[in-house]
C-alpha cells in the first residue's frame, strides 16, 4: 500500500515513528510532511496529502498537527476526501468501517505517540463495511 503522510511542526516526532512502522510492515511512505519544529502553516501539508489521495498517488493519508482540528479541514476541502479526526483506535476503526474516510488526522499534542500508532494501524487494516453505510458516504459529497 502506499500512504501519504503529512504535518506540521508539531509532528516530526509521531510522523517518524509512523513512517518506520509503516516501512516495517512493507509499505511505501510519501512524506509530505516537515521534519522541523519551527513553525511551520499546516495548510501546505493537509493539502499535499490530500492531492496525492485525490489523484491516487496513494491509497490512504494520513496527517498530523497539533489539535488535528485545522488539518483536517484542509483535507477535507477536497472533494473526495474523507479526513477523519480520531483520538482512539476505535473512533480511527469506526472512520473506516463506516465513513469511508481515507485520511486520518492525528492531534499529537492530545494523543501519546503509542495511541497514534494504534490508531494508524487500525486504519490502514480495517475495511469500508459498505451496505447501509455507502448511501451514507454517497451523500457527502452531495451538494
Amino acid at each position: 500500500m502506499i500512504i501519504s503522510i503529512g504535518n506540521d511542526h508539531a509532528g516530526p516526532a509521531y510522523k517518524k515513528a509512523i513512517v518506520a512502522y509503516l516501512e516495517g510492515l512493507g509499505h511505501t511512505v510519501l512524506n509530505n510532511g516537515t521534519d522541523d519544529t519551527a513553525s511551520v502553516d499546516y495548510p501546505d501539508f493537509g493539502h499535499a496529502v490530500a492531492n496525492d489521495v485525490s489523484a491516487k498517488k496513494a491509497d490512504l493519508g494520513i496527517v498530523i498537527c497539533g489539535s488535528g482540528n485545522g488539518i483536517a479541514i484542509t483535507a477535507n476541502k477536497h472533494q473526495d476526501i474523507r479526513c477523519a479526526l480520531c483520538w482512539t483506535k476505535q473512533i480511527a476503526e469506526l472512520a473506516r468501517q463506516h465513513n469511508d474516510a481515507n485520511v486520518i488526522s492525528i492531534p499529537a499534542r492530545f494523543v501519546s505517540e503509542a495511541v497514534a500508532l494504534e490508531m494508524v494501524d487500525a486504519f490502514i487494516h480495517t475495511e469500508f463495511e459498505g451496505g447501509r453505510h455507502a448511501n451514507r458516504v454517497n451523500k457527502i459529497a452531495c451538494i
